[in-house]
């Protein structure tokens, strides 16, 4: 028998084990609590430029459940599962954390790389030790992101190790071991809804669709990115911009105002680069953003909106 560290001796003496921890590594618990629990900054939903419905919806059957749970019981209580799907760079991972930052819960980022890479042959241990860390953290949210890679469609000849992970999921999502008053949402995020498990679509009850940004929300990202930059925009200027991004997902306009910030980085010679002054640098006009838009093209194709599109009026909660 291998003798405890004084390590590990103290911290037995210092804090009782939770009963639900019980039979979980202790390793596992601190991997959890030290990789994967997120410690960002606090976030509202003034970061989130756009999706008025998808916020207003996601405050209604979320948000408010969780700050005030003894009105939202029975037939009220909020769902366990919540699966945002959506092209690309739409914003569904900042809405998790927004999510969590204003539910005043503990959150939990993983992917399936941080089960299946770094824990090899021990994924559905760590998925058990996540849900009982989460317990012990309530309020929480569990946020899995290309949760399609993780609870794909099971197959005949998929790997054993990838079936259990996704069969612990599963019951930990929603099975006999799970406690209806536990106050822990689930959010998966996806670009390929199609992909998912049709068991672990059902425990899904909610799926909302995320669009990509419309003309208010392009024009709303430029603006807050460009905050802390000196430019020359008008408003006709900012119509324009947002007139031609059309198409364009929130990572992309992202990229677009990066391109732009660099045209009078670039319009300053060489030989002045290491010498000229912060504020010597000319100002972001429009004519960097039209340079940018013939460098930086739409991500998402007409073809692949159809099938999001296709997917939500079959299976979305709010689709039309």
């Amino acid at each position: 028998m291998v003798k405890p560290d004084n390590k590990a001796g103290n911290d037995d003496t210092e804090e009782p084990v939770d009963e639900r921890l019980k039979g979980i590594d202790p390793k596992m618990i601190e991997l959890i609590n030290n990789e994967i629990m997120d410690h960002g900054p606090k976030l509202t939903w003034d970061d989130v430029a756009g999706l008025e419905f998808a916020k207003k919806t996601i405050k209604e059957i979320v948000v408010w459940p969780m700050l005030r749970p003894d009105i939202f019981t029975g037939l009220r209580g909020p769902p366990k599962g919540l699966l945002l799907f959506g092209p690309p760079g739409t914003g569904k991972t900042l809405i998790g954390k927004c999510i969590a930052s204003q539910s005043k819960s503990t959150f939990f980022c993983i992917s399936a790389s941080s089960l299946t890479s770094k824990w090899v042959g021990e994924g559905e241990k760590m998925v058990r030790a996540l849900f009982a860390v989460a317990r012990c953290n309530q309020p929480a949210v569990i946020f899995i992101d290309e949760i399609d890679s993780l609870l794909s469609q099971r197959s005949d000849n998929e790997h054993e190790a990838s079936r259990r992970i996704k069969t612990e999921f599963l019951v930990q999502l929603d099975g006999a071991a799970t406690d209806s008053e536990d106050r822990i949402l689930i959010i998966g995020a996806t670009n390929r809804p199609q992909e998912i498990d049709e068991a672990a679509r059902r425990r899904f009850v909610k799926r909302l669709y995320i669009p990509l940004p419309e003309d208010i929300a392009r024009r709303q990202i430029v603006v807050n990115l460009l905050k802390q930059q000196k430019h020359q925009l008008t408003d006709q200027d900012l119509d324009l911009i947002c007139h031609k991004s059309d198409g364009y997902s929130g990572s992309d306009m992202a990229n677009l105002c990066r391109e732009a910030a660099l045209g009078p980085i670039r319009s300053i010679p060489f030989d002045q680069i290491e010498t000229i002054t912060n504020d010597e640098v000319r100002a972001i006009i429009l004519e960097d953003f039209l340079e940018s838009l013939t460098q930086v093209r739409a991500s998402v194709s007409i073809k692949d909106l159809d099938l999001y599109i296709e997917w939500n009026q079959l299976y979305g909660s709010f689709g039309k």
